[in-house]
């Protein structure tokens, strides 16, 4: 048998458990994602195996300097310390490797926000102000528009998510009307995002629904005789 009939015929079965969860949830929609859940553990298993366990764990403290050797050492320590949290009894050895996890992810995810979204929001608001003096009188002024459009969406989605008031003697907590109104404003900005990234994820999804069917086509076309 052709190897790629083989496996054309696996992709087939596949997508058709798959689309079976039309009909409810079944044993053949199960059985499909129970595969793609252990081939995907198994891969990533394996990945971090070959390329992050073995070169960077295991080589050095065998074949490494004495150098290397130390600095190896740590991560050997920890990941040790971290195989005891599969023992109720013995669950506190792994707080220390649990610790440097959560605040290495931590920081890694902070320095992230702030180098990637907030400076390079920053950024992308300051940008359109930046006149060339090539451009034309219409272009200019669509790219100070366009900035400024941009401007009042992140200051006015900043100012939504402001929630301190003033409390004022016999009167209820409101914050003062010009920041309701740009919460307003703000609030807009954001349910034209959200919308947008829905209708991305939604063609995303009708354009591999699309590429299946078509594929369950050709698959057809290519059994029958």
């Amino acid at each position: 048998m052709d190897v790629d009939f083989a496996w054309t015929a696996v992709a087939f079965i596949l997508t058709l458990l798959t689309l079976s969860y039309i009909l409810g949830d079944n044993p053949l929609f199960r059985l499909a994602a129970y595969l793609f859940v252990g081939v995907s553990a198994g891969y990533v298993a394996v990945i971090l195996l070959f390329e992050v366990i073995v070169p960077r764990l295991v080589s050095p403290l065998i074949f490494g300097s004495p150098a290397e050797k130390m600095l190896a050492l740590v991560p050997a320590v920890l990941s040790l310390l971290l195989l005891f949290k599969l023992s109720p009894r013995l669950t506190t050895l792994g707080n220390p490797s649990m610790a440097f996890l959560v605040g290495s992810g931590a920081a890694v995810i902070v320095g992230g926000a702030v180098s990637g979204t907030l400076f390079g929001q920053i950024r992308g608001a300051i940008q359109p102000f930046a006149l060339s003096q090539s451009g034309s009188g219409l272009q200019t002024g669509g790219q100070l528009f366009g900035g400024l459009i941009l401007l009042i969406g992140t200051i006015s989605t900043l100012v939504y998510f402001q929630f301190s008031a003033r409390r004022k003697a016999n009167q209820q907590t409101r914050r003062p009307a010009v920041i309701q109104v740009a919460a307003f404003g703000g609030q807009i900005f954001i349910a034209i995002t959200l919308g947008a990234l829905y209708a991305g994820v939604l063609a995303a999804a009708l354009t591999a629904l699309i590429e299946r069917f078509d594929f369950l086509r050709t698959a057809i076309q290519t059994f029958l005789p």
